[in-house]
């Protein structure tokens, strides 16, 4: 029988993008099930890996391959199916559509016909594996490292000089073509490797970057791998840099000298002894 709060006639028309659990099949939602049970179709990346899920919660919605190879081919007769009323949901083999999984073109083309898209919360391994990690709470997320060596080299050049923690998707088949690459340009970092999350056999692998090893045989499972952010050293005997003088100049009339030495001090190598100092000096000649 139709749960009356998910009736099919009284559902929102239009895509739904609904995040499938990233290892344990118990961490889908109540809600998802639900729509999933309720939608005219689904949309899934591998027919295969998604009838598994849809087995276990019986869920009998008729499904259509969107892989990425099909994900344009596909896009006609799905806007179609969406102008005409039908209720379509979108997933994944595991996680959220769309992150560094097909969905884009689809919701894109959505957007340009004025069709509702609506998305659920759900299972992330980026957010999970940041959780878990003991670093900054600021990240980036960048996805799967190019394949060629020359892009590789440009992006990780790029990313190593901004000061968040980092996080990639890699697999087992290319980890340890990436780890001299990642030693080489963040060597002063530290890394987390997130193996099988949420499955039984979940494993995270903490260690200085310089420390790193290369896998004596090759991992089972997608990898999610966390680079935290740059390490600053304090140092009491620098000075102040020029362009933080500069900024201080700025906020001295604005914010308190407290304010002040807090925030240059999260990205300066003086100590808050000598920006404290210097901004006292800045006030006193007003």
């Amino acid at each position: 029988m139709v749960n009356p709060i998910f009736d099919n006639k009284k559902l929102k028309k239009g895509l739904y993008l609904i995040p499938t659990p990233i290892g344990n099949l118990a961490d889908i939602s109540f809600r998802a099930i639900e729509l999933l049970k309720n939608s005219d179709f689904i949309l899934c990346e591998d027919t295969r890996v998604s009838k598994k899920l849809l087995d276990k919660f019986k869920i009998q919605t008729k499904l259509i391959s969107n892989h990425k190879f099909k994900e344009v081919k596909n896009l006609e007769k799905v806007i179609g199916l969406l102008k005409n009323g039908k209720i379509i949901s979108l997933i994944s083999d595991a996680g959220t559509p769309c992150i560094s999984d097909p969905g884009s073109v689809l919701v894109n083309e959505c957007l340009k016909e004025n069709i509702d898209i609506i998305p659920l919360p759900g299972p992330s391994a980026v957010t999970t594996a940041v959780s878990v990690s003991g670093f900054d709470e600021k990240y980036l997320f960048y996805g799967f490292f190019p394949n060629k060596e020359k892009f590789l080299k440009e992006e990780l050049d790029k990313l190593s000089k901004l000061n968040f923690c980092l996080v990639f998707f890699v697999s087992p088949k290319k980890i340890n073509k990436i780890i001299p690459h990642i030693k080489n340009y963040f060597k002063d970092r530290k890394i987390l490797i997130c193996r099988e999350i949420t499955k039984y056999y979940e494993e995270f692998k903490r260690s200085e970057v310089a420390n790193l090893e290369l896998f004596q045989n090759e991992p089972k499972g997608e990898l999610t791998v966390v680079i935290s952010n740059i390490k600053i050293s304090k140092n009491n005997s620098q000075i102040i840099n020029e362009s933080d003088k500069i900024i201080i100049k700025k906020m001295i009339n604005k914010l308190s000298i407290r304010e002040i030495t807090n925030l240059i001090s999260q990205n300066s190598k003086a100590s808050k002894k000598k920006i404290y100092d210097f901004c006292l000096k800045l006030k006193n000649e007003k």
